[in-house]
């Protein structure tokens, strides 16, 4: 018996830190601080809207792989997901959480590049959006790492904290490919040679590819993996749906899209079905 009470109070026990507590009080109020400022920037309280910034570089119809409109509704479900991840993390009992710890800095710190990216091009400065843009996808990318090194302390934690990184990281990761066409549009060397409707296939069959690269690397981590594909779907689907309705039509880039928003839906499910089985 002596044995047994051993072996059960052997196992180390995580104890909040006065760091632990400052992260939870910072990530809270620095949330609060970037979403508020994201929504301000973007036009939510009456500014000008990121579509028209910039003289319109971002518009729906500025080049080919831009998402229409509506795209961008996936926004409110992504602040609305951070939002309720910066109050989890802010809860007692989640303080000496070892995979909050991992990441909770670096949630704060997308939010403030996504903050700061809206604010960048609101000055109509493209090319330094794209580093912006560039260094948010990073950001998204090493807390994908970490979360794909641990699971989940429980299924809340997977809904709130993977689900919503999945959905963050998969928009991003589209925006980011139409960033970088609508910066070397307005620089005047969109078509680069090959011309536009060429390079619109390539930008988004590089959509696909990077969603299938996530979806093998997250295949462990379903939540996160099928958020990613949701997101990068839709993304895609709109571009799809953009370049087949509109002012600017071009089939071959809404084709294009469409097959790549296909596969970015269902690579996930098919890798975390494997790795399952596996």
């Amino acid at each position: 018996m002596s044995t047994d009470r051993h072996t059960a109070t052997s196992q180390p026990v995580a104890v909040p830190t006065t760091a632990d507590r400052v992260r939870q009080v910072t990530v809270l109020v620095g949330a609060v601080i970037a979403i508020v400022g994201a929504a301000f920037g973007s036009g939510a309280f009456g500014g000008q809207a990121v579509q028209n910034a910039s003289g319109g570089a971002l518009a729906a119809d500025a080049t080919p792989v831009a998402p229409d409109g509506p795209a961008f509704s996936i926004w409110s479900l992504i602040y609305l997901g951070l939002a309720v991840f910066a109050v989890y993390q802010a809860l007692p009992r989640h303080a000496a959480d070892a995979r909050l710890r991992a990441v909770s800095w670096w949630v704060l710190a997308s939010m403030l590049l996504n903050a700061a990216w809206i604010g960048v091009v609101q000055t109509g400065v493209l090319p330094l959006s794209v580093v912006v843009i560039g260094a948010l996808v990073a950001v998204l990318a090493v807390i994908l790492v970490r979360l794909v090194r641990t699971p989940p302390t429980n299924e809340a934690q997977a809904l709130v904290l993977d689900g919503t990184v999945g959905l963050y990281l998969g928009w991003a990761s589209v925006a980011t490919l139409a960033n970088v066409a609508a910066a070397l549009t307005d620089a005047g060397v969109g078509d680069l040679v090959l011309g536009a409707t060429v390079w619109g296939v390539l930008v988004v069959a590089a959509g696909a590819v990077l969603a299938v690269v996530y979806a093998v690397f997250a295949a462990r981590r379903p939540v996160v993996a099928i958020g990613i594909g949701l997101a990068m779907s839709w993304g895609l689907g709109w571009i799809a749906y953009g370049r087949a309705n509109g002012p600017l039509v071009d089939s071959t880039v809404a084709v294009a899209a469409g097959l790549a928003a296909g596969v970015a839906l269902l690579a996930p499910v098919v890798t975390t079905l494997r790795a399952r089985r596996g």
